[in-house]
C-alpha cells in the first residue's frame, strides 16, 4: 500500500475510540480557532475568486461558514449578491459581522434539504465542505445546484480528495464502523472525513446534469485539493 494509505490507517487506529461529533456542533464549538485552522488555504481562496466569471452578479455559497472564501471574492466583486447556506449559527453570525455592508442572504440550514430555487444564480461555490458525503448524496445535491444556476452558470468546488480507491474505501468503512459503535443513523450529519476520489467526485457532477465538468488543476504546493469547474 502507498504511504498516504498507511499513514491514514495508522491515524484512524490511534483515534478509533474517539466519539463522532454532530456537524453543526463541531463547528460551533471551534468558532474561535476556525479561521486560524483554515489559514493554510489562503492561496486557494484567492484562486477561487479569480476563477469566477467576470460577469458574476449572484452567487450561491454552500457551507459558507465564516466566509473565508468570500473575503477575496468580495474584493473582486464588491456588489455581488450572495446567498450563503450553513448549518452553524455561530459561523453565519461571524460572517455577517465581517461583511456588514455586503448584500448577503444567510440561511442556517442543511444544504441537502434547502430549496435553492431554479435559475436564480449565475455562479456557485463550495470550499472544503463536501468531503463528508457519499457519491449518491452529492449527485442529488449537485442536481439541485445545477437547476439553481442560470444557463451557462458556473460552479466552482475546491475540496480535498481521496488519492486512491483504497483510501476512499477505508474512510467510508471506518465511518460506518464508528456510526454503528455510537448508534448514529446514516442520515445524521457527523464530522468525519470521507472524501471521494477525483474520478468519483467529477462523475457525481456529470450525472447531476452539468454540460461540462473539468479539472482546473492543483496548486503546486498541494496535490490533493483540486479545483473543479462545472458549467450548466
Amino acid at each position: 500500500m502507498d504511504r498516504d494509505y498507511l499513514e491514514l490507517k495508522a491515524w484512524l487506529e490511534e483515534t478509533r475510540d474517539e466519539p463522532l461529533e454532530a456537524m453543526g456542533a463541531f463547528f460551533d464549538s471551534r468558532i474561535s480557532e476556525y479561521e486560524d485552522h483554515m489559514s493554510p488555504w489562503q492561496k486557494h481562496y484567492e484562486w477561487m475568486a479569480q476563477l469566477l466569471p467576470s460577469h458574476a452578479e449572484t452567487l450561491l455559497d454552500l457551507g459558507c461558514g465564516s466566509g473565508l472564501e468570500l473575503d477575496p471574492i468580495f474584493r473582486r466583486f464588491p456588489n455581488l449578491r450572495v446567498t450563503g447556506v450553513d448549518l452553524s449559527e455561530e459561523m453565519l453570525a461571524l460572517l455577517k459581522r465581517k461583511h456588514p455592508q455586503r448584500t448577503l442572504t444567510l440561511v442556517q440550514a442543511d444544504y441537502f434539504c434547502h430549496d435553492f430555487g431554479e435559475g436564480r444564480f449565475d455562479s456557485a461555490v463550495s470550499f472544503e465542505t463536501l468531503h463528508h458525503f457519499t457519491s449518491e448524496k452529492k449527485t442529488s445535491l449537485f442536481s439541485r445546484l445545477c437547476r439553481s444556476l442560470k444557463p451557462g452558470g458556473v460552479y466552482l468546488e475546491c475540496d480535498y480528495i481521496a488519492r486512491t480507491q483504497a483510501i476512499e474505501d477505508l474512510v467510508f468503512a471506518e465511518c460506518a464502523r464508528r456510526r454503528r459503535r455510537d448508534g448514529i443513523p446514516g442520515d445524521v450529519f457527523v464530522h468525519f472525513d470521507t472524501p471521494l476520489t477525483l474520478e468519483h467526485e467529477m462523475d457525481a457532477m456529470k450525472q447531476a446534469g452539468f454540460s461540462r465538468v473539468e479539472l482546473v488543476g492543483f496548486l503546486p504546493e498541494d496535490d490533493h485539493t483540486p479545483m473543479i469547474r462545472a458549467v450548466k
